[in-house]
């Protein structure tokens, strides 16, 4: 059964659509040539990017990701130090060890190969996997697509190649629905939600929160102490991941941008001899000080700058956002009197449901619908996680799910160089601060407004669905051009 949770995978950086799941899906295709017994007869493996991957993929690290998947590498686990340097250890020794023992011939430049004319139908992230024997016979050929968020769904080899501008053919379905066909994820639970008027309506008819709802549906096929487990786990990360951010001594991230990492120089300067990564202190939401303000951004920061230098991180729900919402977590479980170790869980269960509703409904794909689907996602799932956590009530918590998705409608995806960067770090703190606004929004009323969660996620499927590819991840627009050119 699909858990909510998986929203929130631990991964590397510095992308989810684009490093993570190249390297889930080569890593998937190694194994399955162990599975059918020809994993010895390989001589040669090639792996071709199309769309956003090929078109933003080097500065991603996708090539270095899926030669990793192919070694048998997760990213759960992999070793960053060598995710970083793979290109010149492979250079220098000219094989790799398929799926971890079978040791092949390999070559970048050869084996893998950018397609930056074309993209598969079905998804922007495509990529195939082509394994041959000596005499060049295709022993196995399999086509994979990042969905966003780490997700990946296997296609087929036959799926339509179009020009890297075609528009697919659109039924009004969000397109990573072609892959799978009709959700069933919700077959099992007890209480089944597909959107945010039916999570509502079983709250109130149950008389539970949003945290009850998903912690039952959650329960339903494991014991709880494995999901307690899982939210624990997930919490160390993001504060580890905060932590790494906030004490490390790169002081220019890799790329070419020359991009400084600030978020050292900043905890320095506003700790002042009190650690708040280690210390409560009270703020009450409705009274947010100018220095709450400044931990708030710190935090986006250091995860997004560790991110961006391919650190571990939480996907949440993206790795290109993956700043927000440990962000506006630590700054419940620091800056707002009373935090405690359960709010921090119902908070985590509480975004998982949003993330899951804009996933299922929408796309949580930079390639896919832009920007909005991964910092606007990640600012409503935060916005919905910290209302719930500060006493709001079931529809004050979608209303301000709701106002933080709103106002990420038509933000585009255009990483300068390709990198997640610029405006990409940045982005995340400016999106945990309209997180935090959104519930005081959202607190100030009684939870009915006129847009509601439902119809702001499928606005952002549609606009998605209209913006110009040159602004879905492909660096071919916006500031990704105007920067370079000036």
């Amino acid at each position: 059964m699909f858990s909510l949770l998986d929203l929130f995978s631990i991964g590397v950086g510095p992308s989810s659509s684009h490093t993570v799941g190249p390297m889930l899906a080569t890593r998937a295709f190694a194994h399955d040539l162990a599975v059918r017994g020809v994993l010895g007869e390989v001589a040669q493996v090639n792996v071709v990017l199309y769309g956003s991957l090929a078109m933003t993929g080097l500065g991603h690290g996708t090539d270095r990701a899926a030669v990793a998947g192919l070694e048998g590498n997760d990213p759960r686990t992999v070793d960053t130090d060598y995710l970083a340097h793979i290109h010149a250890i492979c250079a220098q020794r000219r094989t790799i060890a398929l799926d971890g023992t079978h040791r092949i011939a390999f070559d970048f430049d050869r084996d893998i190969v950018v397609d930056a004319w074309h993209r598969l139908a079905p998804h922007p992230n495509g990529l195939r996997c082509i394994a041959r024997d000596t005499r060049g016979a295709v022993l196995l050929e399999q086509v994979w697509y990042s969905v966003g968020g780490g997700f990946i769904e296997q296609g087929s080899p036959d799926d339509t190649v179009l020009d890297l501008h075609d528009r697919a053919p659109y039924d009004g379905t969000p397109r990573h629905a072609e892959l799978h066909g009709p959700d069933e994820s919700t077959q099992g639970w007890p209480y089944p939600f597909a959107t945010a008027a039916q999570l509502v309506g079983q709250c109130e008819t149950h008389h539970i929160s949003i945290a009850d709802i998903v912690w039952a549906n959650e329960t339903a096929s494991r014991p709880a102490s494995e999901v307690l487990a899982q939210l624990d786990a997930i919490r160390e990360a993001m504060h580890a991941c905060v932590c790494a951010g906030c004490t490390s001594g790169q002081t220019v991230l890799l790329g070419g941008l020359d991009v400084p990492r600030r978020a050292p120089g900043i905890y320095a300067s506003l700790r002042m001899g009190a650690d708040v990564l280690a210390a409560e202190r009270c703020g009450p939401l409705s009274a947010i000080t100018h220095a709450d303000a400044a931990w708030l951004d710190l935090f986006a920061l250091a995860v997004s700058e560790e991110n961006a230098a391919g650190g571990r991180v939480v996907t949440a729900p993206t790795n290109g956002s993956a700043g927000v919402i440990p962000s506006v977590l630590m700054f419940y479980r620091h800056l707002v009197p009373n935090a405690d170790d359960q709010g921090v869980r119902t908070f985590l269960l509480t975004a998982a449901a949003v993330g899951y509703l804009i996933k299922r409904n929408a796309s949580i794909s930079g390639a896919e619908v832009g920007c909005q689907g991964e910092v606007g996602s990640a600012c409503s799932m935060a916005a919905a996680g910290l209302c719930a956590v500060v006493g709001g009530t079931v529809r004050q918590v979608e209303n301000a799910a709701e106002i933080g998705m709103e106002h990420h409608l038509g933000l585009t995806c255009d990483p300068v160089g390709g990198l997640v960067q610029i405006p990409c770090i940045e982005r995340n703190a400016v999106a945990a601060n309209t997180a935090v606004a959104a519930v005081r929004l959202a607190m100030l009323g009684d939870g009915s407004h006129i847009v509601s969660l439902d119809q702001v996620i499928a606005t952002m499927r549609d606009t998605g669905r209209d913006m110009m590819s040159k602004y879905k991840e492909t660096s071919q627009g916006g500031l990704a051009l105007n920067v370079v050119e000036c």
